[in-house]
């Protein structure tokens, strides 16, 4: 019988728990479905960060069936998800946020995907808003690409424009990253991978970790029929310094080590450029602290290079499938195309099995 963990990162989410946790016990925790000859079983483990909200003593009073992993403090996104994978045995991984309302069911769809495609290393639910049901959630919609200066965006949602889902994207297909806030990883592939970057601590970490995935020769892909509720933002507001900086140094650092040679430099250079751009536009509307988040993430970004080159070392670099070729920038603010459907652009095909 294969092993699916649900694994929840918890810190200080007391009241995502006792909301939200008990439909993913209901539909998540020993579910037992077959199919292809499988037999599957899941169960749902919490790993705590080092809350100090009354976390630990909620799961301990509420949910004794829930396996639970204690640290000691809090160790962000990426090395709390590393070191809660390390401890846990299982085929499939399912990382998913404690802000998630699970829906009956929702794990055979992607297992029906994955089993039978070993090459599928990485899938996707589709995302909707946890307090609109009819439109997509932000950090992952109907499953993400990047275009050719590494702008992130979704089938359902280009920069802060969010789609209403009328059945447009329920057809299963390939990705370049998958969201964190749901992401189902084979074991073996994970660890094969390495995880996370533990340095990004959270932020963009979902999306390195798809980019090395596809170095290794998996795909990445979305599941329709699986479908979760996300309210989004549980952890950092949408307008917060640290997350300002978390993003544009992790964005920038991605590229840095994922990037083929010919191209780094000169997607580096011109990705600063427009952060400069950004920064000047946080300044002029008075987001002082944002402005310095973009120049503190970009002097931790130059610190960084040492690293980020012995990481590259290790790694075999190539072309990978599924980057939007189109200018995402110019698309979406100069030809005002705000929806997936808009975009004109190719995606690469480099070592993609089908075109989109």
């Amino acid at each position: 019988m294969k092993q699916v963990a649900v694994v929840i990162l918890n810190w200080n989410g007391q009241a995502m728990l006792e909301r939200f946790l008990p439909k993913v016990v209901k539909y998540s925790h020993q579910q037992r479905f077959a199919f292809f000859g499988t037999e599957f079983e899941s169960r749902v483990v919490v790993a705590d960060n080092g809350s100090t909200d009354g976390s630990v003593e909620l799961l301990q009073r509420e949910f004794p069936e829930v396996e639970l992993l204690q640290f000691d403090h809090n160790y962000g996104f990426a090395e709390g998800y590393n070191r809660a994978l390390c401890e846990v045995e299982a085929d499939y991984y399912v990382l998913l946020n404690s802000d998630v309302e699970c829906t009956p069911h929702w794990l055979e769809p992607a297992m029906r995907m994955m089993e039978p495609n070993p090459d599928i290393a990485v899938v996707q639910p589709k995302l909707l808003m946890h307090d609109r049901h009819d439109t997509f959630e932000y950090s992952g919609g109907a499953g993400g690409f990047i275009d050719s200066y590494g702008y992130p965006f979704c089938r359902g949602r280009l920069f802060s424009t969010l789609e209403q889902d009328h059945g447009q994207y329920d057809n299963d297909c390939e990705l370049f990253w998958a969201s964190g806030a749901a992401m189902i990883v084979r074991a073996a592939v994970w660890h094969e991978v390495g995880g996370l970057d533990s340095d990004f601590f959270a932020h963009m970490e979902e999306i390195d970790f798809c980019w090395r995935v596809h170095l290794k020769g998996y795909r990445v892909s979305y599941c329709a029929g699986a479908k979760l509720y996300h309210v989004g933002g549980g952890t950092l507001p949408k307008s917060n310094p640290l997350k300002t900086k978390l993003n544009f140094r992790n964005n920038l650092s991605m590229l840095y080590k994922n990037l083929p040679e010919g191209r780094r430099e000169r997607v580096i250079g011109i990705r600063m450029v427009l952060d400069w751009l950004a920064a000047v536009k946080f300044l002029a509307e008075g987001h002082l602290g944002e402005f310095k988040a973009v120049k503190e993430a970009h002097r931790e970004f130059r610190a960084w290079k040492p690293q980020l080159d012995r990481k590259r070392a290790l790694m075999d670099i190539k072309p990978v499938a599924k980057i939007y070729q189109g200018k995402l920038l110019i698309e979406y603010y100069l030809l005002h195309r705000h929806t997936y459907t808009d975009l004109r652009g190719t995606y690469s095909k480099a070592g993609s099995k089908k075109s989109r």
